[in-house]
């Protein structure tokens, strides 16, 4: 498939998000909400010609700044007017995704922004093809799940639950996966992150080759984590393969790195190895840190 294929393709699939959302709002006269959805599909039916690099970010912001609200409608929760203090009740509501809701994320960069490190045609493909297969398959499996709950018919039950956690995880653990890194990623972490690390690792270097093994070494398809343990209060690495199996329950995902071949076969073939090791220079440790600093109040009893 050619580039200005995969960006048609892209529009499309941003086009019929907002048509859908759009539909949703003629219901509910929630006219902030709809400025932003129209003024995206305006964009996009009165662009002419090829897609540009430059046309598909100035999308993808659009995108962006209207994927908070949309995804509060889509949920049928009520959004706030603009200006209006949000308490914790209100807040909840806008993050709130009701079953089969789920929307691909934006990448909060352009398709080219890791390169060299890892190409534009990776990026295209592996956030519209391969997260969108997950966004979608979670989707159908929690409305399958759904429906069996109002018929009252659960032969299928451990099926669809067996997507939902395959499709799931592939869905959350990508969404941290693009946040994790930067075109202005690498070198270290700083303050309790790194201290933490240091603490728990020996050094930032045993754990940045302890992390790098854990990559290589993941069998098939799978990645590698580094996670916060609320019941033993210190950091670790895991492997998983096919996202939900060999994970470790009660913990919480900081940073990931996905060593599935689609992350990397078209750039680096079958050398997972320089794939990981040029992969280190776009980790965003702030969005790492930020992440820390939010599962360290997580606090289990010991065991």
């Amino acid at each position: 498939m050619s580039e200005q294929e995969l960006f048609r393709q892209y529009v499309k699939e941003v086009s019929e998000w907002g048509t859908q959302v759009e539909q949703i709002l003629l219901q509910r006269d929630d006219g902030m909400v709809h400025r932003d959805i129209a003024a995206l599909l305006s964009y996009i039916d009165k662009h002419e010609g090829e897609w540009t690099e430059a046309d598909i970010y100035d999308l993808q912001r659009m995108v962006d700044e209207a994927h908070e609200k949309a995804t509060a409608i889509l949920a049928n929760e009520p959004l706030a007017d603009e200006g209006e203090e949000i308490g914790e009740e209100g807040e909840r509501s806008q993050t709130y995704i009701a079953a089969g809701r789920h929307v691909l994320p934006p990448l909060p960069y352009s398709y080219d922004a890791l390169e060299p490190y890892i190409s534009k045609e990776i990026m295209q493909l592996h956030h519209t093809k391969h997260h969108q297969s997950y966004v979608d398959g979670l989707n159908k499996a929690e409305k399958m799940m759904k429906k069996a709950r109002e018929t009252n018919n659960y032969e299928l039950l451990k099926h669809w639950e067996r997507e939902a956690a395959f499709h799931g995880s592939g869905h959350y653990l990508h969404t941290i996966f693009w946040n994790n890194m930067h075109p202005k990623g690498g070198g270290e972490p700083h303050g309790e992150l790194l201290e933490q690390i240091k603490r728990d690792f020996g050094s930032f270097e045993r754990f940045k080759r302890h992390f790098t093994e854990a990559a290589k070494s993941a069998e098939g398809v799978g990645w590698a984590l580094l996670v916060w343990s609320p019941r033993s209060h210190r950091l670790e690495i895991l492997q998983t393969e096919k996202h939900q199996f060999m994970t470790q329950w009660d913990t919480i995902p900081l940073l990931v790195l996905d060593v599935w071949e689609h992350a990397y076969y078209l750039q680096y073939k079958s050398d997972r190895a320089a794939y990981i090791n040029n992969w280190w220079n776009v980790v965003h440790w702030r969005d790492v840190e930020e992440r820390f600093a939010q599962a360290q109040k997580l606090r289990w009893k010991p065991f």
